[in-house]
This record gives structure tokens, C-alpha cells and sequence, in this order.
């Protein structure tokens, strides 16, 4: 029983780099500090305004830059020192950090106008930030070692869902938004200090689409990359499937004030049950160091979530609906793991960067078009409706998948090459 237990423990072995510590701790402070400020943010627009119109619009101030500097700093990162880009992205995140608690000092508790702009700024340099990070993994660890960084790294992005906000509120209601801001700020400075003993790690190779032709052209080269590459290429459509036609969470406020009206605080547990799930799977996930066809358990955690999110549509009780949405975390994670996997490993070095950027796109993107459908389609039946066909249609493209693309469910991570 104890060595399956230890089986099951994540894998903490890459932490035995002293470099990818160093990256990690610093992940643990990025990630903390990251979602402390999605919750500061709107409550700031609020407390200024008093309209949750310019709270959503806030949330498309941040989303933009996320989309463009995500492809754009992916094609950067296959350009230039990558230690040098962190350093840069992690100090412009403490800068802005900075200037955020200046702003919250200010008579009236703050300017939007001067708010939306800091957001912006600080959303660009997380969106270049993100993808450099993932893109040095491979150059800090053995190629077999990636799976369990990348567990790693997931499990603190999923408890910082959890903790950053708790954090947040706590702070907010005794300090005052000026003071998480300012917390964050300092977190931020730390994680900066620890990325300076990183090693130098200039692009490998030569790449005249990355270092000659500019970024533009150079995410266009990374864009056609994808051609002829359907391994890496399904890596990004299944996603997309899964998400489009299986995030539920746009559903969560009708379905608490509706089917779970009764529970208690039905809303936040419907939003915590995902992370939860994710969570217990990323602590014990020293299984996932163990599997070489990684595309087809992506495949087969695709199709328990859809299974879990049309189940998630079939209960009336919270419990149970906490549950699914656990499981469907839980699948969602290891999905993740191994598909920022193959992208680190079966991409060569000078093709990391922008298929890291294409991979925050639709992890941002991905998430969002599933509210649209959810909601809309919620709108001319039913969340039980949307939920349900989301979650059949899932799993049935996920059995398609093998007879289009066999080499995806091939594929086998031993000998997979760049």
C-alpha cells in the first residue's frame, strides 16, 4: 500500500535541479500574485464605478493583449535569451504592480482610465511571460522529466485558483485594496530575484523566421509550422473541442439560483469544483511520469470530461454536481499536462517558444467561446440541454479523433523526436 501511495505522490524528482527550483518557486509567487490581481482589479472597477458593465469590459481590457502578446511573445522567445526575456517580463510585472498600489492610493480610490491602462500593460507582460516559461523547461530538465515539471507547475497554477482569492478577499477586507496590491508587488521583486541565477539560454539553433524577419512574420512562420504536424496540430483541436462544447461555468449563476437554489453558497462551490478535482490529480499524478502514448490518454481524458460535464447536466443534487465537476478537473489536468508535454517535446527548441504562444491562446481563448455557446444555446433550450449534447458531442468527437488522426493516438513520448 505504501509504494502504491508513493506511486501515486506527485513526482517532485525535477525539483532536484536547482534551476528549475528556482523557476518553480518563482511560479509559486508569479501564479499567487496573478490571481490576487483578478480579484483586486474588478473589485477596484467596482468601487470606482459601481456598474458591472465596466467590469466585464475590464475582463476584455485584459483579454486582448493576452491574445496578441501571447502569439507574439512566443515568436520573441524563439528569438533571443530566454533568461533575458523572463527577466524582463518578470520586472515589468513588479513595475506595474507597483504603480497599481500607487494608483489605489489616489483621491477616489483610483482613475479607471489610468486602471484599464496598468491591466493592459501587465496582462502583455504575463502573456510573454507564460510562454518563455514553458519553453525553458526542456532546456533545464531531462526530456523524460518534463511530464512531472509540467504537473508541478499546474498543481501550484490550480491551488493559486484556490489560495490567491482567499488571499485577496482577506486583504481587501482588512487592508484595503492598496495593500494587495502592494503585497503582490513584493512577490513579484521575489520571484524576479530568483530568476536572475538562472543560466543564459539563447535559441539553440538558427531561425531566420524568428530572428531575421521580425515577430509578426515570425508567428506566421510558427503558424505554418503547424502544417503537415498533426500530432502537435491536434494537440491545440482537441482542446478547442473540449472546451467549446464543455465549459460550464457561464451556466454557474443560473444554475445556483435555479436547480441548486437550495444548497449552500451553490455559486462558489459550482466554481470551486473544477480546481478541486484539478488539484487532488496534479498531488497525485506520479502516475503521469509512467505513460508514453500520451496521446491517447489526452484522448481518454477529453472523453471523461465530456462524460463528467453531460453527467454534471443530468443532477439536481450539489454534491453530485461538485463531484462531476471534480472529475472533469481532474481529466482537464492531465490533459494538460501532456499536451504542454508533446508542445515541449516533440517541437524543436526553436519552435518552442511560438508553440507555447499558440498554446496560452487557446487555453485563454478556448474557455471563453465555450461560454458563448453555453450561454447561448442555455438561452433557446435549457443549462441542462447546453451541458448535456456539449458533453455527448465531446466524447464522440474524441472517438472520431483515432480514425482521422492515428498517429495522434500513436503517439508514444520514448521515441518521439523534435
Amino acid at each position: 500500500m505504501r509504494r502504491a501511495l508513493r506511486g501515486l505522490a506527485i513526482d517532485v524528482s525535477p525539483l532536484r535541479s536547482a534551476d528549475f527550483r528556482r523557476l518553480w518557486l518563482g511560479q509559486v509567487i508569479t501564479v499567487t500574485g496573478t490571481t490576487m490581481t483578478l480579484v483586486a482589479v474588478p473589485t477596484q472597477v467596482f468601487q470606482i464605478t459601481g456598474r458591472s458593465l465596466d467590469v466585464g469590459v475590464t475582463s476584455i481590457v485584459a483579454l486582448v493583449p493576452l491574445v496578441v502578446f501571447g502569439l507574439l511573445g512566443g515568436a520573441i522567445a524563439d528569438a533571443m535569451d530566454r533568461r533575458l526575456l523572463l527577466l524582463i517580463t518578470a520586472g515589468g510585472t513588479a513595475v506595474t504592480s507597483a504603480l497599481l498600489w500607487a494608483q489605489a492610493l489616489l483621491p477616489g480610490g483610483g482613475q479607471l482610465w489610468s486602471l484599464w491602462i496598468l491591466v493592459a500593460v501587465q496582462s502583455a507582460f504575463f502573456a510573454v511571460n507564460s510562454p518563455t516559461r514553458s519553453a525553458v523547461i526542456p532546456r533545464l530538465l531531462p526530456l523524460e522529466q518534463v511530464p512531472s515539471a509540467n504537473a508541478l507547475n499546474m498543481t501550484v497554477s490550480t491551488a493559486g485558483v484556490i489560495i490567491g482569492p482567499l488571499l485577496a478577499g482577506l486583504l481587501i477586507e482588512s487592508g484595503g485594496l492598496a495593500w494587495t496590491y502592494l503585497i503582490d508587488a513584493i512577490g513579484f521583486a521575489l520571484a524576479l530575484i530568483l530568476l536572475v541565477r538562472l543560466p543564459s539560454m539563447p535559441p539553440e539553433s538558427s531561425d531566420p523566421g524568428a530572428a531575421r524577419t521580425g515577430p509578426v512574420r515570425s508567428v506566421l512562420a510558427g503558424l505554418a509550422f503547424l502544417r503537415g504536424r498533426h500530432i502537435l496540430l491536434m494537440t491545440f483541436v482537441v482542446d478547442l473541442i473540449a472546451m467549446i462544447f464543455g465549459m460550464p461555468r457561464a451556466l454557474f449563476p443560473e444554475l445556483a439560483a435555479t436547480t441548486f437554489a437550495g444548497g449552500p453558497n451553490a455559486l462558489g462551490w459550482l466554481f470551486a469544483g473544477a480546481s478541486i478535482g484539478a488539484l487532488l490529480a496534479g498531488l497525485l499524478s506520479g502516475w503521469l511520469t509512467r505513460v508514453h502514448k500520451q496521446g491517447l490518454v489526452i484522448l481518454v481524458s477529453i472523453v471523461v470530461w465530456g462524460s463528467a460535464i453531460a453527467l454534471f447536466g443530468l443532477t439536481g443534487s450539489l454534491p453530485l454536481a461538485v463531484f462531476w465537476l471534480a472529475v472533469a478537473g481532474a481529466a482537464d489536468m492531465v490533459s494538460a499536462v501532456f499536451r504542454s508535454s508533446i508542445l515541449q517535446t516533440a517541437a524543436p527548441d526553436e519552435m518552442r517558444g511560438r508553440m507555447q504562444g499558440v498554446f496560452i491562446v487557446v487555453v485563454v481563448g478556448g474557455p471563453r467561446l465555450g461560454d458563448l455557446r453555453a450561454g447561448g444555446m442555455a438561452a433557446f433550450t435549457s443549462p441542462e440541454v447546453a451541458l448535456v449534447s456539449g458533453g455527448v458531442l465531446i466524447v464522440a468527437a474524441m472517438l472520431v479523433v483515432p480514425l482521422v488522426v492515428p498517429a495522434f493516438c500513436r503517439y508514444d513520448a520514448r521515441v518521439a523526436t523534435p
